[in-house]
C-alpha cells in the first residue's frame, strides 16, 4: 500500500484517483465499486460510511432508501444533489452490510482526503459517525458535536446523522433535517457573497 500512497500525492484529477481505486479495492463478485459522483469541484460534499447493496450493484452513492431520504432532505433545504459531489468513505460495500472495520476506513481514508483536495469544496457534510471519525477526529462523538460547525483547513464541515440512522431512531430525522438546512442556509449565504465580489 505505500506504492499507492506515494502515487496519490502524484494525481492531478478525479479520473487517475478513481483508476487508482480501482486497482486498490477490490468489490465483491457482481458488485461495483462506488467511487463517488457529482461536479468536479463542487462547493458541497456529501460523505456517507460504505455503498450498501443498490450502490454496489449500480456503481452509484446513496440511491437505495437512504439515498432516497437524503434527497428529499436536500431538497426541502434547497440543496441541489445535481450541484453536490457524493461520495462515501469506503469505496466498496462490505460483506453483508456491515459496519466498517478501523483497518478498512485506514485503508480507504488517504483517497478520500485526496478525492477532497481535488474536490476542493468550501462545505462538507459527514454522515454518520464513520464519515465524522473519519474525516473530523477518530475520537469525536456524534451525539456530543452534530448540527456543529467544524473549522478544518478553510472548509466548514457540518457532522450529523446518516439517513438509514433516521429509519431505526424517529428522533433523529429533525436533527438530519435541520443540519441539513443550516448547510442550504451556508451554502446560500457564501453564494451571495460571492456574487456581490464578483458584482
Amino acid at each position: 500500500m505505500t506504492g499507492v500512497l506515494e502515487t496519490l500525492e502524484t494525481i492531478k484529477d478525479l479520473e487517475a484517483l478513481e483508476s487508482l481505486c480501482v486497482r486498490s479495492f477490490i468489490p465483491s463478485e457482481g458488485e461495483k465499486l462506488v467511487f463517488g459522483e457529482g461536479p468536479k469541484h463542487a462547493r458541497l460534499l456529501l460523505i456517507g460510511e460504505a455503498p450498501g447493496e443498490e450502490e454496489a450493484k449500480s456503481g452509484r452513492p446513496f440511491v437505495g432508501n437512504s439515498g432516497r431520504l437524503l434527497n428529499k432532505y436536500l431538497a426541502e433545504a434547497d440543496i441541489e444533489r445535481e450541484s453536490t459531489y457524493v461520495t462515501n468513505v469506503l469505496k466498496v460495500r462490505p460483506p453483508d452490510n456491515r459496519t466498517p472495520k478501523k483497518s478498512e476506513v485506514k485503508a480507504a481514508l488517504p483517497f478520500l482526503l485526496r478525492q477532497i483536495e481535488l474536490i476542493q469544496p468550501i462545505f462538507i457534510v459527514c454522515l454518520g459517525s464513520i464519515a465524522v471519525q473519519a474525516v473530523i477526529d477518530p475520537k469525536a462523538k456524534i451525539t456530543q458535536i452534530r448540527g456543529e460547525w467544524v473549522e478544518q483547513a478553510g472548509r466548514r464541515i457540518m457532522p450529523t446523522y446518516h439517513p438509514s440512522a433516521v429509519f431505526r431512531d424517529e428522533a433523529k430525522r429533525e436533527m438530519l433535517k435541520h443540519d441539513l438546512k443550516e448547510v442550504g442556509k451556508a451554502l446560500s449565504d457564501s453564494n451571495d457573497h460571492q456574487q456581490g465580489n464578483s458584482g
